[in-house]
C-alpha cells in the first residue's frame, strides 16, 4: 500500500476511545482529489485528499454514530449518508468539505445510494427507506432553488413494511421501486413496491416477482432494484440460501411486465 491510514479515534457524541471503528463506506469526490470516508463507530467522515500521498491532509466532519452507506444527490456534491442507529441523516457539501445539515429521520434509515427523483411539488428529492419501520423518506435537495425544502424531510409515503434496504429510480423513468427483503412477513419480502413519481398520492403497485421467478422452495427474498444504462428494464436480484434456487428477474420499467427471468445452478444469491 501507498499509505495506511487509521480510523481509530473518539466517538463524535460521548468523546470515548474506539479501538476498531468500521468503514461502512467510501465513495470518490466530484468536486477535489479526495475519498470520503464513513468510519461507522465514531460517526466520523473522514475527506481523504490523496493528491499528495506524502503530504497527506484530511479533514474531519463530525456526524452520527453508526454511519452506513449513502449517495449523491442529483449533482453531485451534495453527499447523503445514513447514520442508521441514530435515526438521522448526515448532508455534506462536498464543494466546500463540511457537513450542511443533520437531518432527523423515523427509526433505522437504510438508502443503499439513495434515489434521486424530482417531486411534483417540492422539486428535487433524496429518497431513503428504512430498516425500522415502513416510511419512505423525501429530503429535499435544492437550496438555489427550493431553499425552504433544504435538506428537510418533505415527504413520507408509506411501504409495504420496514426491512427496506435499497430505493431506486432512474432519468428517464417515473418511477420509484423500493425493496423489503428484510420484512418477516414472506408475501411483502418477495414482493418489490413502485410507485409513480408524478402520482405519489395513488399510492404503491406491489410486483410478485419472486412468483415471476419460479423457483423452489427458500425465502426468495427480492433486493436490489437496478436499471440498465438506458432506464428500460430493471433487474431484481431473487435470494434464496446457498443450497436452493435463487434468480435475477428482468421487468420493463414502462409496463411494469416480466421480460426474462435468469435462472440456474450458478446464480447462487446473485
Amino acid at each position: 500500500p501507498i499509505k495506511v491510514v487509521s480510523t481509530r479515534g473518539m466517538t463524535v457524541d460521548t468523546q470515548e476511545y474506539h479501538p476498531e471503528p468500521r468503514v461502512a463506506a467510501i465513495v470518490a469526490s466530484h468536486e477535489h482529489p479526495e475519498f470520503i470516508v464513513n468510519v461507522k463507530e465514531t460517526g466520523k467522515i473522514l475527506l481523504v485528499n490523496y493528491e499528495d500521498p506524502e503530504n497527506l491532509r484530511t479533514t474531519t466532519i463530525g456526524a452520527a454514530r453508526f454511519l452506513h452507506d449513502g449517495g449523491w444527490d442529483v449533482t453531485k456534491r451534495y453527499f447523503l449518508t445514513a447514520a442508521n442507529q441514530s435515526d438521522k441523516i448526515a448532508v455534506i457539501d462536498s464543494h466546500e468539505r463540511k457537513l450542511v445539515a443533520l437531518t432527523d429521520v423515523t427509526k433505522i434509515p437504510h438508502p443503499g445510494r439513495g434515489a434521486n427523483i424530482v417531486d411534483p411539488e417540492f422539486g428535487p428529492v433524496w429518497v431513503t427507506s428504512a430498516l425500522g419501520n415502513a416510511n419512505v423518506t423525501f429530503l429535499g435537495t435544492d437550496p438555489q432553488s427550493h431553499p425552504d425544502h433544504a435538506w428537510k424531510v418533505v415527504r413520507t409515503l408509506e411501504g409495504q413494511g420496514g426491512g427496506s434496504l435499497f430505493v431506486k429510480s432512474h432519468p428517464e423513468s417515473s418511477n420509484l421501486w423500493v425493496d423489503t427483503p428484510l420484512n418477516p412477513d414472506a408475501t411483502i419480502s418477495q414482493g418489490i413496491a413502485v410507485y409513480d413519481v408524478k402520482n405519489l398520492a395513488a399510492g404503491y403497485e406491489v410486483l410478485p416477482i419472486a412468483e415471476w421467478a419460479g423457483l423452489g422452495e427458500g425465502p426468495k427474498r427480492v433486493v436490489q432494484p437496478e436499471y440498465n444504462k438506458a432506464g428500460t428494464e430493471v433487474w431484481f436480484s431473487v435470494w434464496s440460501g446457498k443450497g436452493q434456487e435463487s434468480a435475477i428477474v428482468v421487468v420493463d420499467d414502462k409496463t411494469r411486465q416480466l421480460k426474462h427471468v435468469i435462472k440456474g445452478p450458478e446464480i447462487v444469491t446473485p
